[in-house]
């Protein structure tokens, strides 16, 4: 199995719908076209940030193949889709996820320990697909927060290194010292530790971790690069940026993904902020929501300047 590397600035994608709740393929085609011109190292689709728990199967699929499809191998794509406890279910998820062409499936945490009984459960059901699923096709991990944030503990994954099937972890620890106890753990393999919290973004990534992927990508995945690739030089550019990249997380707590959605329809991605995963006005509940985006907006510009300016 020659794996692509999955590093770097890797965005968790979300899904843009039209006012019928159906997936919008022309705003799917901008947002790939965003994600690579702002300096995506590679692409994660079909996860929670794209509602895959409220996309049926086929939508999964097709969704997977069009992203796959549009990329057209600039960068790398992973795909997952991996939403079902039934074991039966979860292999249908991750062949059809495998099928898409994708440069890697990612399986879910939570999914291989529904109960979350331990690490002879886990063992078990990850043994078991494994020897179903394509062994040409890279692996990934994600501790995906719902339906429960399930962590991997340091024998799971060690049980991953050893099946030399694994090219990533999406870290939901949001701690370092774990982030940083991971890395060691993979250290001189191919499996990349990716950090997913921004609070510890640029802490995480000078510890190791091999980029980042969170749901700020969604906003400004240029200044994260900027600061995984060039951050060390400028430390104290790079001490704003961080601290304005923590702060602007923030507005994640206000009704994502549709606020992240918000934000594509203020920069022309999206016609609609429709969405499944939320069902209610998130202007009525979160006032002043539009002027949080006005700062995030602005200060994400100033930041840009302020590197430019270097």
């Amino acid at each position: 199995m020659i794996a692509k590397k999955i590093e770097g600035i890797v965005p968790v994608m979300l899904t843009p719908m039209n006012a019928a709740g159906d997936i919008d393929y022309s705003g799917l085609e901008r947002l790939i076209e965003w994600y690579i011109a702002n300096g995506s190292d590679a692409l994660f689709a079909v996860c929670q940030s794209s509602e895959m728990q409220f996309l049926s199967i086929e939508e999964r699929a097709a969704l997977g193949r069009f992203v796959v499809r549009q990329v057209a191998g600039r960068v790398p794509v992973v795909v997952s889709g991996h939403v079902s406890d039934d074991p039966y279910s979860q292999l249908e998820e991750l062949t059809a996820a495998a099928a898409t062409g994708a440069d890697g499936v990612v399986l879910v945490s939570n999914h291989l320990d529904p109960k979350n009984r331990g690490t002879a459960v886990f063992r078990g059901n990850l043994e078991w697909l494994l020897e179903r699923l394509p062994r040409d096709v890279p692996l990934g991990l994600y501790e995906c927060p719902a339906p429960y944030r399930r962590l991997l503990s340091d024998e799971e994954i060690r049980i991953c290194l050893d099946s030399e099937r694994f090219v990533l972890l999406k870290d939901v620890s949001c701690a370092l010292d774990t982030v940083k106890r991971r890395v060691a753990l993979a250290a001189g393999t191919p499996f990349a530790i990716l950090n997913a919290n921004a609070a510890i973004a640029y802490d995480a990534m000078k510890a190791g971790s091999r980029g980042f992927n969170g749901v700020s990508t969604n906003y400004h995945p240029d200044l994260y690069k900027w600061l995984y690739t060039t951050g060390e030089k400028h430390p104290e550019v790079a001490a704003e940026v961080a601290t304005f990249l923590v702060l602007a997380a923030l507005s994640e707590a206000f009704g994502y993904p549709v606020v992240a959605k918000m934000y594509h329809q203020r920069i022309g991605t999206f016609d609609s902020i429709r969405s499944r995963t939320i069902s209610f006005d998130v202007r009525e509940r979160f006032w002043a929501l539009d002027a949080i985006l006005d700062q995030v907006v602005a200060g994400t510009e100033a930041m840009r300047a302020r590197i430019a300016a270097l």
